[in-house]
């Protein structure tokens, strides 16, 4: 008995010039699965149902590539420089001619269309167009799904996003250096990729359009994950950058679960961008991170890891196609999920740090201005050994915890979120997740479960009590009791053995952290450059 499809919403492409005949609009997840595997070669599915897909030969954003339109009603509020490299409007509609023509060619297209923000007043209206299943799966799992009345009163979106990244770029166009382009122009409310077709980049492009728009509403837009007690009234974000353990520690069983990467702070509260969380699943287990290892299953997207053929059982240890493995899943596939995902102001924000130089210590409370400081520096560390030609750990800077993701001078985020930690008295905690005792090779990493008890007595109350001591490289107060915390690890300067190597470490990174931040001096307040180790070195 042959079972009759669903019907299928079409919708007509005629005013962006496509004229393909066969439109999917926000197909259903099993439509895409069954598209992707006919369709698309090497597209498999894993012994737990999620879809593993491929990228191709770009498994990461390509930064360089990215361009913004240069506009005079935008041109004053844009950050210029490495992050936001300017493109004229001319190259912009050339490379958009070049994707619609692409896209014209193919058999049939894919359209998805969803909003970014859980925030009734403030979300966006976005559309994706595409022609592989696959990034149509992405985007239907990370934006944020209409009902279906919502969907036939979606009307024209606010920003429409075209994905033809099997084309490569024309390098011989002006402005080009290679076969990738990244473009967004706000004024045309557009974003066009060429060659590459890692999904991630759609995602970070609708986060980069609300990097711009929200602060101009006096709204923070974050790179952070956040959870809320069990009365949503009370939130709690995180901020830090790939393998500080943002995702991770978000994925809380004893919080619910705002989202994961994503958010605005608003009058209100927060509220969450997106309506999926995109995982590192790298060495993923259900022993360490059972609640993302289970989101992992029918309706989910596996993306470039390796399959053991004989079972299809995913080798979360495998990095031989990339380091970079993730995972994309509706956000309700966590159980502890807060639908709709707001909560009320924050009453504690944590910077996550992975310093494996083992200086800083596994917990510190920051003034206002100290902050401020180490939210536009958006500190952490390379491990030796974990990329080619690292062989000590390598300082890394991101303003914001998020530098390729922002439009404005890092310092317009930085005095939104200290006048948002003053106006709802806010703690700030930084919180160093990664060694203890000595350097990478020397010393050891702080356990999860010692973190886990950091991050629970902060939700708790019990550290903004807790004794503390003045930190003489970063002068931030070192707390110095957590409860199921050993103490000999909360004082770098006593976890070391060899108090010698200690001062010289914490000295080196000081001056690294002077050094970043000199870049930014011009832009912020001299309160907030005396507040960084300057002075204490």
């Amino acid at each position: 008995m042959r079972v009759k499809p669903p019907p299928m919403q079409t919708l007509d492409l005629s005013a962006y010039g496509l004229l393909v005949t066969e439109v999917l609009r926000n197909a259903p997840a099993p439509v895409l699965y069954e598209h992707a595997i006919r369709f698309e070669p090497g597209t498999r599915i894993s012994s737990t149902g999620a879809l593993v897909a491929y990228s191709g030969s770009k498994t990461g954003r390509s930064p360089a590539d990215k361009r913004v339109v240069r506009h005079p009603d935008s041109e004053a509020d844009v950050w210029w420089g490495n992050v936001n490299r300017a493109m004229d409007n001319h190259t912009f509609a050339v490379n958009r001619e070049r994707a619609l023509d692409y896209l014209n060619t193919r058999e049939r297209l894919y359209v998805v269309d969803g909003f970014a923000g859980w925030h009734p007043q403030h979300r966006l209206k976005i559309r994706v167009l595409c022609s592989r299943p696959y990034h149509a799966l992405f985007m239907r799992t990370m934006l944020i799904r209409p009902t279906e009345a919502e969907l036939q009163d979606f009307g024209t979106p606010d920003f429409t996003l075209f994905n033809a990244g099997q084309f490569p770029a024309n390098r011989l166009t002006e402005g080009m250096t290679s076969k990738t382009s990244i473009a967004l122009s706000f004024e045309e409310k557009q974003m066009v990729i060429l060659g590459s077709e890692y999904a991630g980049e759609m995602k970070k492009g609708v986060f980069t359009l609300m990097n711009y728009l929200m602060p101009k509403q006096g709204l923070l837009s974050m790179h952070c994950s956040a959870t809320a007690d069990h009365t949503g009234k009370q939130s709690s974000i995180l901020f830090g950058l790939s393998g500080t353990g943002k995702t991770t520690l978000s994925a809380d069983p004893k919080r619910h679960l705002i989202g994961d990467d994503e958010h605005v702070w608003g009058d209100d509260g927060i509220f969450n961008i997106e309506g999926g969380c995109y995982a590192k699943t790298i060495d993923l287990s259900p022993e360490t991170e059972p609640e993302i290892y289970q989101a992992l299953h029918f309706g989910a997207v596996l993306e470039n890891v390796v399959l053991n053929e004989d079972g299809l059982e995913v080798d979360f240890h495998d990095t031989s196609i990339t380091q970079n493995t993730r995972g994309a899943y509706p956000i309700e596939f966590i159980h502890n999920a807060r639908i709709p995902c707001t909560a009320g102001h924050p009453t504690d924000i944590i910077f996550l740090t992975c310093d494996a130089f083992g200086v800083l210590p596994p917990v510190s409370r920051l003034s206002t201005n100290q902050a401020m400081y180490h939210f536009i520096s958006g500190y952490t560390a390379k491990v030796a050994g974990t990329e080619e030609g690292v062989t000590e750990p390598a300082t890394t800077f991101s303003a914001c915890f998020g530098a390729p993701f922002l439009v404005w001078h890092p310092a317009k985020y930085a005095e939104l979120l200290a006048e948002k930690m003053r106006q709802h008295k806010v703690n700030v905690w930084l919180v160093n997740t990664g060694w203890t005792g000595g350097s990478y090779g020397v010393g050891h990493r702080i356990k999860l479960a010692y973190t886990r008890s950091i991050v629970d007595a902060i939700h708790a109350g019990v550290l903004a009590h807790a004794p503390t001591t003045v930190d003489p490289f970063f002068g931030f107060n070192a707390v110095t009791h957590v409860p199921h915390v050993p103490e000999d690890i909360l004082v770098p300067g006593t976890a070391w053995k060899d108090t010698a190597a200690y001062k010289a470490t914490a000295s080196k990174l000081a001056a690294s952290f002077i050094a970043n931040f000199k870049q930014f001096e011009a832009g912020v307040s001299p309160e907030v450059c005396a507040a960084g180790p300057a002075a204490l070195v």
